[in-house]
């Protein structure tokens, strides 16, 4: 590990906050926090002098679509962020970033946008819908498992007026960022007599950030369901529980052809995950 020194804006001011990050992350990798002045270009005296002005109305921030972003060990994966904004003068950019951590002074994760200005298109005379990407390398910049949960949100405007008046808020909302989850079943022996037991087993795992690589996700609930051959909708059979390992094994009845699976409803750090179905041949 290495200290990096990052800039941060709180309420208006500079501060500088030390983040102990690993070496691979400190020559780059989003841990700067960029601040209205950096990305708009506003001087903090213009901008404290249009303190008292007009400013833009954000609306309709979206991150991902408004699905969780989920990663797995490793992997680019580019996303869209986009927000709508008003302004009497109209709009001429915006700005949406996603970071983690307590507070400005103390994050450990930022994801900025690959543009340097938004691309904006204007829907009346004030109002206008404006887009940005953002990339992130699961490999490069996910670094430790507690980067997964909720992150914050920052949505920021800047108005066409001669000002440049804008609006810039760091906790404007929340999205989640996942570890991916994986969940297998098998169902044996078979084919097998009608009436007679059957073992269903199955594992769950997820994204482990700090390895590279995928680990038992202990002590969750995990519902074991069935359909019919000819149906097209499983049925919760029982709930259990993973071993420490990640394990799932239970017992059932046999009692007519169909599929049975694994499926977990999935936690904040985790995404929902069904298994494939596994057939059994009843005799």
């Amino acid at each position: 590990m290495r200290i990096r020194t990052t800039v941060a804006a709180v309420s208006g001011g500079l501060v500088l906050s030390a983040l102990a990050v690993p070496a691979a992350q400190a020559d780059g990798g989003g841990l700067h926090k960029p601040t209205a002045a950096e990305r708009f270009g506003v001087s903090r005296a213009a901008m404290s002098a249009a303190a008292d002005d007009e400013v833009p109305v954000i609306s309709d921030v979206k991150v991902n679509g408004g699905k969780s972003i989920v990663f797995g060990t490793t992997g680019v994966k580019t996303f869209a962020v986009s927000l709508t904004a008003s302004h009497s003068a109209g709009i001429q950019d915006a700005y949406i970033d996603l970071w983690h951590g307590k507070d400005l002074a103390h994050h450990d994760g930022v994801f900025a946008p690959n543009e340097q200005n938004a691309t904006c298109t204007a829907v009346s005379a004030t109002t206008s819908n404006c887009k940005l990407t953002i990339t992130v390398d699961a490999g490069r910049e996910l670094y430790m498992n507690s980067l997964a949960g909720t992150w914050h949100v920052t949505a920021a405007a800047v108005a066409a007026d001669e000002a440049g008046s804008d609006y810039w808020n760091d906790f404007y909302g929340t999205h989640k960022l996942q570890r991916l989850s994986k969940l297998t079943a098998n169902a044996s022996p078979e084919p097998v007599k009608k009436g007679k037991t059957i073992t269903v087993t199955g594992k769950l795992t997820r994204a482990n950030w700090e390895t590279r690589k995928y680990a038992g996700y202990s002590t969750q609930p995990v519902k074991l369901q069935f359909r019919k051959k000819d149906s097209d909708t499983y049925t919760t059979v029982k709930t259990i529980k993973t071993n420490n390992k990640g394990d799932l094994k239970t017992t059932v009845k046999a009692t007519v052809d169909g599929f049975f699976r694994w499926s977990f409803a999935g936690t904040s750090t985790t995404p929902a995950v069904n298994a494939a179905g596994d057939f059994i041949d009843v005799k």
